[in-house]
């Protein structure tokens, strides 16, 4: 199975046991341990918006913190994909302080964005849905491939935009708000959210192959880390449309 998505690819079905006649994976269950995350990462991201708004010098610190923790968290779910089940509400509450803080700059700076790339994020969530459910969008090989290699390049653009960043140095028009930076998050907006079809794939094998019931997790986390991608980079695309 190609997956961009660290938490959702073939070494994880490789790596987890045969359920041998017992719980498995199920769609609802899939739905349900997603819901929880969901609801962990929005009481995360609520109280770290009020904590630094009342003590904004320990934004960075919570930024960075849940940011290099969250990492690990999706990493090691990656290769113990049997840790699933502690490793995912974990995450949920660290992602969670992430998203509050990226937010609240985000909302010091532009009244409404938040609310704005929120509902984005949850109209494209269940547009691709149901998209993917009625088969207007079939995720093939092709089209795996090619979601795999253009999420890949986006990775490799941003590792050597945060490396150059160390030394003060910029990659040219991509976070501008001119024609090519607008159009560069437009890009990239799309292949996070076709990475979302990746993870109902995942999702529908799973359960179709009768995956063992811990992937329930597994699955969710990996949703979730789409689906937080997604907010991001709408984010970063409004803000570029409402800059002067």
């Amino acid at each position: 199975m190609r997956t961009s998505n660290p938490t959702l690819n073939d070494r994880v079905f490789s790596s987890a046991p045969a359920a041998h006649g017992g719980a498995v994976m199920t769609l609802q269950g899939a739905v349900n341990k997603t819901m929880i995350l969901s609801l962990l990462l929005v009481i995360s991201a609520g109280a770290s918006w009020q904590l630094v708004q009342t003590n904004p010098a320990l934004a960075n610190m919570l930024l960075l913190g849940s940011g290099i923790i969250g990492f690990l968290l999706v990493l090691t779910s990656s290769f113990k994909p049997t840790w699933s089940p502690v490793i995912a509400p974990v995450y949920g509450l660290v992602e969670g302080v992430f998203v509050g803080v990226i937010s609240a700059r985000y909302a010091a700076l532009y009244n409404g964005i938040v609310l704005q790339a929120a509902l984005l994020t949850l109209g494209i969530l269940f547009a691709l849905l149901f998209a993917y459910q009625s088969r207007l969008i079939k995720a093939t090989e092709n089209f795996k491939l090619g979601i795999v290699a253009a999420t890949g390049g986006i990775f490799i653009v941003y590792l050597v935009s945060m490396v150059l960043g160390f030394f003060g140095v910029q990659i040219p028009l991509i976070h501008e708000n001119g024609i090519v930076g607008i159009g560069f998050s437009l890009v990239v907006v799309v292949i996070a959210a076709l990475n979302l079809v990746l993870d109902f794939d995942f999702i529908e094998s799973g359960v179709e192959n009768g995956a063992p019931k811990y992937l329930e997790w597994q699955a969710a986390l990996g949703l979730l880390v789409t689906v937080v991608w997604l907010y991001i980079e709408l984010l970063r695309l409004l803000s570029k449309l409402r800059r002067d």
